[in-house]
Formats: structure tokens, sequence, C-alpha cells
């Protein structure tokens, strides 16, 4: 058994010694190599990363103190007042297709059920205790800003519309407005042809 240690002990040497760096490799260049590629990992693949280029200052003011400049704020930011305490109605946004015969049987128009193919957008508001003339309604691009005695919504809309092409119907037996905004997307013109 002491025979079994002595030699278990020698291949655990021997063994830490293969696997020891080496301080006296200038002989062997073969492992400098292998210790260089060694030291690579995932990350070295490819070309190496960039280095974080400067931003340029040119067309910011440099004696200004804003922390963004105006192409950065969020459409409609201005009409966020947290300490109104008008609680927001419930609303909900429905997408819109115009489909005929010929989409729905021939596929004529190469359109689908996914929201790609939608021209319109509906937004259905709960107006509870509210009259029509009480409605304040603003429709930008992106945004959508209503308010009422009791309510107030700051809606950013999930796609760029055509602001000045929307129609607003109030329906009093439900109490609810309903606005049809239309759709404007850059690549329409392709895809709906």
């Amino acid at each position: 058994m002491e025979c079994l240690g002595a030699s278990s002990v020698q291949n655990l040497t021997d063994l830490s010694a293969l696997l020891a760096t080496r301080q006296d490799d200038d002989d062997d260049e073969d492992f400098r190599n292998v210790t260089a590629c060694a030291q690579l990992g995932p990350g070295h693949i490819g070309t190496p990363p960039k280095k974080d280029k400067e931003v340029s200052t040119g067309h910011v003011n440099k004696n200004s103190k804003d922390i963004w400049r105006e192409e950065e704020v969020a459409e409609g930011s201005q009409y966020d007042d947290l300490a109104d305490p008008r609680p927001q109605p419930e609303y909900e946004i429905i997408l819109k297709q115009s489909v005929g015969t010929e989409d729905l049987f021939l596929g004529m128009h190469r359109k689908d059920p996914s929201s790609m193919c939608c021209e319109a957008m509906l937004v259905k508001i709960k107006l509870p205790d509210t009259k029509a003339t009480d409605v304040v309604l603003d429709v930008k691009e992106k945004f959508l800003d209503l308010r009422t005695l009791k309510y107030k919504l700051g809606l950013h809309l999930p796609h760029p519309i055509h602001s000045d092409r929307g129609k607003a119907q109030f329906f009093s037996e439900r109490e609810e407005l309903e606005v049809t905004l239309l759709m404007n997307r850059p690549m329409d013109v392709i895809n709906m042809q």
C-alpha cells in the first residue's frame, strides 16, 4: 500500500509539472505559442471592437445646461402633469383594415390578418358622466391628449398617424368616445399595392 501511495504522489507531481507554466521558456518556442493561444477566448473571434468614439458636439450649444436635445424628448411629454389628480379613463386600441371581397376570397391586394396590413387605428375611450361638449382632444403624430373635467389621458400611440386626417365621434348612450386615426407608415405605399 505504501508503494501505491508513493506512486500516486509521483503521478500528481508529474501532472503538476506538466500543467505549470515554465519560467525558463527561452528554448521552447511551441510552449510560448500554446500559452498565447490559451489566453484567447470567444470574445477574441472576429474583428476587434471599435473604441468608443467621442460624440461630436458641433451642433450643441456648449453654454447650454440642457440635459437632452429637443429631438430626444418624446412627443407629448409637455402634457405630463404629475400634480393633476384626475384619473386616466379606460381605453382600448383596435387596429382596423379595409378588406373587400377581392381581398378575402382572391387575395388580390396581398393583405393578411397581421398588424402590418392595417390602415387605421381606433381608440375607444370610456368617459362616464361626461358630455361631448366637455371633451378637449388634441392629436399629434405619435400622441393623443384628451382632457375633460373628470378625466385626463395622455396616450403615446403605437404607430405614427396622420394627425389631420382622423375623426372622433362621441356616443352619449355608451358614454364612449371613438377616435379613428389613419396610420402613417412610410412603407404603406409599397406594402398595400
